[in-house]
């Protein structure tokens, strides 16, 4: 393995750091931000406002139960595994519902 030798004067440290603390900053700022977003009623009235129809809704309800089964299975939890691939072989009845009105 080869270890290679970086030397950095003061200025290129400085540099470096300044860097380093932006970042820091953003992604505090945007964590902030987050929260201040997700704690509002106000921001999840215009989620429920979307009016998301069935089918979309059917598509992140999919998501969701796939995470938690990806969850469950590390955990080693296949009862919850069973409960959710029902779940989830329901959803999926849904979407095929709409995408065998959309090929006619």
């Amino acid at each position: 393995m080869k270890k290679d030798n970086i030397y950095m004067d003061n200025e290129k440290l400085e540099a470096l750091a300044i860097k380093i603390v932006d970042k820091m900053i953003k992604l505090k700022s945007l964590e902030d931000w987050f929260n201040d977003v997700n704690s509002s009623s106000k921001s999840w009235q215009v989620y429920k406002d979307l009016e998301l129809d069935e089918e979309a809704a059917a598509f992140g309800e999919l998501a969701k139960l796939m995470t938690l089964m990806d969850i469950c299975e590390k955990d080693e939890e296949y009862e919850k595994c069973a409960v959710i691939k029902n779940r989830i072989d329901e959803t999926k009845r849904i979407i095929r519902k709409y995408r065998i009105n959309d090929e006619d």
